[in-house]
């Protein structure tokens, strides 16, 4: 209790009239306060008690400043305070020796140029109202009691004095008294409409609120106004009135669109904004009329916020928001009426301080809220998303207890935008980040998978990184808070990793050179386009790669390479601190090791820096890969910590991959070596984890040692750990042939296990030849044999064997068919490594070799290619083909060009390469063994035909080779293994095109196929590509025309066609059998130059065959070449030319002679025209990859490599045979020169060297000359007619092409009528200068007749200018002295290749001609009289 006179402290328990009570008993008590409000004085107002009654009654609104006894009212300042600036005295500009007095006198303004611009109001038409008479003599004294019961609370918002809020009430007072004071009005007509009813108004007005009544702008005060002014707009309002009234609702519409259509659309926008200003204040009660209408009136505070109805909004509208609205017009649903107090469950009350004052938009968040919208609207709408990151309809109505609804902008949708997740993310309350960066973690994952692409415009992934995720991710990660730490995470890993990306790459790691990988980096375009902005550059000013990289922005990098960016902001050294110190809970780890793994497959570079990163892989290794552990308390541990983990296995394996020497460190400076027997020794159920980790460890481990075994490394472990990898193998058939539940592990650990029994004895396939190499590298680099030898590996081909025997039986078993369907590939592959390293030993003993591939063959081999569920696999190969299907992922996942994927997602539900049902493993593995077994036992590759013939390969073929497959990322992994396969069985063929006849009929099928797929191979496959250059390509026994009559049914043909066509051509076309029987010829030495040119790529050759041949000792990496292109470029066929040009043609000008070419450079050309004759007559469908405009550029270096290069017979001869067959009718229409050549900015700049080239060095050539007229037809640019007529106008000369040797038909050069007026008057200059002679230039003297001909002659209308140069050319062509070119010009009748000069004339100028001819020289007689007059 407290003393007598003292008073207590409130207590939390006192309610509010506990707490009145004690207010009223302090101020009865009179004691002092312990804090004091005084008022602080205004600068725009004086000194604090200036301003007289106004401040009293403002007081109220004044701020109010609590001071404390004893405690200064400001802080001492710790520095010293900034000095003040002005904010106008930056705008001054001064000079220190400028007179101030100067500056005074020019800036200082006279009175009356301030006093001449007042201009008086015009008040004339502003109603003047008198004071009320009163009784007393004097006014009343304004009371402070009386203003708040005479002024309305609408009249009193707003910062206004008692006295002003005094006159408003007692205007309003006067108004309503005018109006009672005035019945007479109400009984004319017109106030009888004005107090109609809303129930007897217009539609319009029916469903609009009183505040929105119709008014009349009157101009009062703007000068406008007279006498009569008022009355004349009360007039005029009142038939706008009656016309409204007397039209109907569509009417009304209609006359709206018209009126916005002529209006302007700022106009529009003003009036709206107008009239939502002047809405609220329209509505008080001095406009109002009272009787009858007040019952249909809201209160005042409502109609002061009600909004404006639906069809008083259409008449400010624009037509397409209209029709919107219109169409919707029968599902929107008007908004309900403001909050009013009594609306309130709790009323306020009088002595609640600041509590007397409705404010309806405070508590519009206590209503429910509105419908969504309803189906049936064409609006895009912002996407929302729930928790999950599942899109949200913008038509479903969720409950609000599910915690969507929030008060964003659109608070009666559920879900939250991305942008409000981000705002979130940034949030003060822990919860809300956490949740935020969750829900981005599913939205992105859900993104990855494709989830959105159907439903949402634009790439999600694509719109967060712009918007800065990963720095938004990346301040995150530096959160104390482990649970916003985790989140982002989290996030992180959705955003980098795809689940099913990594579950596909599993899944083909037993696959022939499943194990590697291309490198996921983004396409180099930006640094491309930065190099050609510096090739202008010399060598000293152009920057090193080092400094652009360190120039760039952490945005910039981020913008271009997504893990380039976070690896530039520290992100490696934060999950180390995250690992070390925070020690998160098991699926943190997990995530941050999928981070780890996703950034070493980024490059070999980001894989160093995570080896690199200090105490990072230590961290790794000794945390989640011990070197012994204890059981685990519970089936579900809550720390990962001190126990293995599969993730670190594979993040250990990924890193190995990125090359030889990062495995190396990891087996022996980091201790893998020791830790791996931990793990392989005992048996899966014995590691003494959960059993699902364990088998997903035991398969790792196997991984990872078959990926260092790839490299000749780890091969010590074998020996050591041979009792163990025995006993797994006895109880493979046991394990797989369970009913078990984890069987899609045991069969993925078994996978694994045979791909590292392959690699062992690839590796020791490599131990004599490496043996052999030490002794006679005599000093060179050699690398050191492994430790297993062949004869360590011997022992395991009987075994597995056996094994592959029995999984052939369990085909017939329907329970057993898919296990073993997945394993056979493997045991495949495996007999394949055996048996090629087998051939290549001092051991190796040919009859028992033979024997027992005979014996493979009969009783494994071709049972299995007979079975029907091998004949029932392969019926789905173009089905799962990615070559034929290119359309098939159009649905793909999102992918980002600065964050490249591998389009995998829901790859087990569609048709695919790693599908279930795909047959590529299978038939990839089956041909690899057959390529080597008939390598060796060459009697047996007829067996094997019916695999070729097959209806279902020939099928897959034949689609293969009319395909055209895009090269991108996300498919390059897959269809490097489906390259694979097309090229294993094309070696087949090759095997038996010689031997078996029904083989050679699809000769030409499989040639086709091994055109098509040369330009189609990646990086990492340049071995393919040089054994289909050597064996298959240039092979005559697939080309089956060379000698099946082939070159004389050309002849034929081409003399059947000049016979239809009646045109005698050049002899060069009917020696094209003869050059193709030539070609045909010379096939080896055309192999042999092709292999010359691409001599350059013989490292990358030579690094392929080591891994395709499984010579591992060799192999650096296994982490292909980045993907910048296919290794052999489309139009390969040209490059023995292109070469030539680019060595001489740019460095010498095109000017030196054959003589001085480099040795063997016209044999190249001649083997090069060959080769493209032969495929331009007979593999047509193999170069239609290449633009028919890139034909002619790359074509067009024959004449600018040389100066005499094109003259060589042999040469002239092939150039005229492609030449004819480039200019076929059916092969014109598609050549468009329009397009720029690939490397030429434009087709222009290449015809520009060559006029140059045909001017210097020509000796009027036919063959250069048709060569030049061929982009001068009407369909062309009209610049390459001028470039001939304008600055190389003097090439006309030597231009000796007849029509007859012309094979583009001359219709195409003179139709249809030039339109250029420049090149026109050049043709018309051409020809009456004498520069341009039939006999000099037959085609162009025909054309230019013919274009001037049609031109002077023509009766179109035309600009002014076309037409008078009309007239000036028909006067000057008939004052031509030169009667010839006279009669030509007029009587030009048509081009006719029979006639003398190449066209018919007319026997006398025409009517119409005569006519037109007769009108131009009347008018310039016209002319000349007026002059003369």
């Amino acid at each position: 209790m407290c003393p007598r006179g003292m008073l207590r402290r409130p207590k939390p328990s006192d309610s509010e009239a506990d707490l009145l009570r004690e207010q009223e008993k302090f101020l009865t008590s009179g004691a002092p306060s312990s804090a004091n409000v005084v008022r602080r004085p205004d600068k725009r107002r004086g000194q604090a008690g200036e301003g007289g009654q106004d401040n009293v009654a403002n007081e109220g609104r004044q701020r109010d400043v609590v001071t404390i006894e004893d405690l200064p009212d400001q802080l001492p300042s710790l520095t010293p305070a900034p000095p003040k600036k002005s904010r106008f005295k930056a705008g001054r500009v001064t000079f220190e020796d400028e007179d101030a007095g100067e500056r005074l006198d020019r800036h200082d303004i006279h009175v009356s140029a301030i006093l001449s611009r007042i201009v008086e109001r015009d008040t004339s038409s502003t109603p003047i109202s008198l004071p009320a008479h009163t009784g007393m003599a004097f006014p009343k004294v304004m009371h402070r009691s009386g203003t708040s019961s005479q002024v309305p609370l609408s009249s009193a918002a707003g910062k206004k004095s008692l006295f002003a809020r005094e006159l408003a009430a007692q205007r309003l007072k006067e108004g309503q008294t005018a109006l009672r004071c005035a019945p007479e009005a109400s009984h004319t007509p017109e106030r009888r409409e004005q107090n109609l009813p809303p129930d007897n108004s217009m539609e319009t007005d029916q469903r609009g609120a009183a505040g929105h009544q119709p008014t009349a702008v009157t101009g009062a005060g703007r000068g406008v106004g007279g006498p009569d002014s008022s009355a004349e707009s009360t007039r005029i309002h009142r038939e706008n009135q009656a016309k409204l009234q007397a039209m109907s609702q569509s009417e009304i519409l209609l006359e709206q669109k018209k009126l916005l259509s002529q209006l302007d659309p700022k106009l529009v926008d003003f009036v709206r904004s107008r009239k939502a200003q002047s809405g609220p204040s329209s509505a008080s009660s001095s406009k109002q009329p009272q009787g009858e209408n007040s019952k249909h009136n809201f209160p005042l505070e409502n109609r002061n916020r009600q909004p404006v109805s639906s069809d008083a909004a259409l008449l400010f509208k624009t037509p397409p928001e209209v029709e919107m609205e219109q169409e919707d017009e029968e599902e929107e649903v008007l908004p309900p009426p403001a909050v009013t107090e009594k609306d309130l469950l709790l009323k306020p009350q009088k002595e609640w301080v600041n509590m007397d004052k409705l404010e309806p938009e405070k508590l519009e968040w206590m209503r429910d809220l509105p419908a969504p919208r309803k189906k049936g609207t064409n609006k895009a709408m912002q996407a929302r998303f729930d928790f999950a990151g599942a899109l949200i309809p913008p038509t479903e109505d969720l409950p609000t207890h599910l915690g969507l609804h929030h008060h964003g902008e659109e608070p009666e949708r559920a879900g939250y935008s991305l942008q409000e997740l981000f705002l979130l993310s940034r949030s003060q309350l822990i919860r809300q980040r956490s949740l935020a960066l969750g829900t981005l973690a599913n939205i992105l994952s859900k993104a990855r998978a494709g989830e959105y692409r159907s439903v949402l415009k634009g790439s999600v992934v694509s719109t967060v990184l712009d918007a800065g995720l990963l720095f938004l991710l990346r301040f995150a990660l530096d959160d104390s808070v482990e649970a916003v730490m985790s989140a982002a995470v989290h996030a992180l890993k959705a955003l980098l990793v795809c689940e099913d990306d990594e579950e596909c790459l599993d899944c083909t790691f037993s696959w022939f050179r499943g194990l590697a990988s291309f490198p996921l980096l983004p396409s180099a375009q930006e640094e491309e386009e930065e190099e050609e902005q510096d090739e202008g550059l010399p060598e000293s000013m152009k920057e090193t790669a080092e400094e652009k990289e360190e120039r760039k922005t952490d945005h910039d990098v981020a913008r271009q390479d997504v893990v380039k960016g976070l690896l530039k902001i520290k992100l490696l050294p934060r999950l180390r601190y995250i690992l070390e110190v925070f020690r998160p809970s098991p699926p943190v780890v997990q995530d941050v090791l999928q981070i780890l793994t996703r950034i070493a497959r980024h490059s070999s570079i980001s894989a160093t820096q995570v080896l690199e990163c200090p105490r990072l892989m230590e961290t790794v290794l000794s945390e989640f890969l011990p070197a012994s552990w204890t059981v685990p308390s519970s089936a579900v541990p809550q720390s990962v910590y001190g126990l293995p983990l599969a993730g670190a296995l594979k993040l250990l394996r990924v890193l190995a991959t990125s090359g030889r020497h990062a495995c190396a460190r990891l087996f022996n400076s980091l201790g893998v070596r020791e830790r791996l027997p931990c793990l392989l020794s005992v048996e899966p159920a014995e590691l003494l984890v959960e059993p699902t980790e364990a088998l997903r460890i035991t398969t790792e481990a196997y991984r990872l040692w078959a990926v260092a075994a790839a490299y000749g490394q780890a091969c010590q472990l074998y020996i050591d750990l041979y009792p163990g990898l025995a006993k797994t193998l006895q109880s493979v058939h046991a394990v797989l042939s369970l009913a078990d539940p984890l069987l899609p592990l045991q069969l993925q650990r078994v996978l694994a296990l045979l791909s590292l029994l392959t690699q062992v004895t690839h590796t020791a396939g490599c131990h004599q030849e490496l043996q052999t190499g030490m002794v006679s590298c005599q000093g060179e680099e050699c690398p050191p044999p492994p430790p297993v030898s062949w004869g360590h590996v011997t022992g395991l081909q009987a075994s597995l064997l056996g094994h592959l025997r029995g999984f052939v039986k369990d085909l017939d078993n329907p329970v057993q068919r898919d296990v073993s369907l997945v394993v056979i590939p493997a045991y495949l592959t495996y007999l394949e490594a055996y048996y090629h390293q087998l051939s290549r030993q001092n051991c190796f003993k040919p009859v028992e070799t033979l024997q027992e591939i005979e014996r493979l063959a009969s009783e494994i081999l071709v049972p299995l290619m007979s079975h029907h569920a091998f004949q029932g696999l392969i019926d789905n190969l173009k089905s799962s083909s990615l070559v034929c299907n290119v359309q098939s992922d159009r649905l793909g996942p999102e992918t980002a060009p600065s964050l490249p994927g591998l389009a995998c997602p829901g790859w087990r539900d569609r048709p695919g390469v790693v599908s279930p049902n795909s047959p590529v493993p299978l038939l990839t593995a089956l041909g690899l063994l057959l390529e080597t077994i008939t390598g060796i036992h060459k009697g047996l590759s007829n067996k094997f035909t019916s695999l070729l013939l097959s209806e279902p390969v020939t099928s897959y073929l034949r689609s293969c080779s009319q395909a055209m497959p895009p090269l991108c990322h996300s498919r390059a992994w897959l269809v490097r293994h489906e390259h694979h396969l097309l090229y294993l069985l094309l070696r087949l063929a090759h095997r038996l095109v010689s031997i078996e006849p029904e083989v050679a009929k699809h000769a030409s099928l499989y040639h086709q196929v091994a055109l098509v797929l040369l330009p189609w191979l990646l990086p990492g496959s340049e071995y393919l590509g040089h054994e289909l250059l050597s064996t298959i390509i240039f092979n005559k026994d697939f080309i089956l025309e060379a000698h099946s009559g082939g070159p004389e049914a050309v002849e034929l043909g081409e003399l059947k066609l000049q016979e239809e066509t009646h045109q005698h051509t050049s002899p060069s076309l009917q020696t094209v059998g003869a050059l193709l029987r030539e070609a045909c010829i010379q096939l080896p030495s055309i192999r042999g130059c092709f292999l010359t040119h691409l001599a350059h790529l013989e490292p990358s050759v030579l690094t392929s065959r080591d891994a395709l041949l499984g010579r591992n000792p060799w192999i650096s990496s296994h982490l292909l070449p980045e993907l910048t292109g296919p290794s052999v470029p489309s139009d390969w066929p040209f490059l023995p030319l292109v070469s030539l040009y680019e060595r001489t043609g740019l460095s010498e000008g095109g000017g030196l002679e054959v003589e001085d070419l480099p040795q063997g450079a016209l044999q190249a050309v001649t083997h090069c025209l060959q080769w493209l004759l032969l495929l331009e007559v007979w593999r047509e469908e193999a170069l239609k990859v290449i633009l028919p405009v890139a034909k002619l550029a790359r074509l067009s270096c024959v004449f600018l490599c040389s100066s005499d290069l094109f003259l060589e017979r042999p040469v002239q001869k092939l150039t005229w045979g492609l030449f004819r067959l480039l200019t076929r009718r059916s092969r014109l229409d598609s050549l468009d020169l329009n397009v720029p050549p690939p490397g030429l900015a434009s087709f222009q700049d290449l015809y520009s060297a060559l006029l140059s080239q045909f001017e210097a060095v020509s000796f009027g050539d036919r063959l250069f000359g048709c060569w030049l007229l061929l982009p001068l037809q009407r369909r062309y640019s009209a610049t390459m007619r001028l470039a001939v007529f304008g600055e190389h106008v003097g090439m006309l000369r030597s231009l000796g092409v007849t029509l007859a040797q012309l094979s583009i038909p001359i219709e195409r050069f003179t139709s249809p009528p030039e339109d250029s007026l420049p090149l026109l008057h050049l043709y018309f200059r051409s020809l009456v200068t004498g520069t341009l002679k039939p006999c000099w230039c037959p085609v162009l003297y025909v054309v230019t007749l013919s274009h001037v001909n049609a031109f002077i002659f023509s009766q179109d209308a035309a600009a002014q200018e076309v037409e008078a140069a009309r007239h000036s050319m028909l006067r000057k062509v008939h004052y031509l002295t030169d009667e010839v070119l006279r009669n030509h010009l007029l009587l030009f009748r048509l081009p006719q290749q029979q006639a003398e000069f190449g066209f018919d004339l007319y026997e006398q100028l025409p009517p119409i001609r005569a006519k037109r001819l007769a009108s131009v020289l009347r008018q310039q007689q016209g002319r000349s009289d007026h002059k003369g007059d």
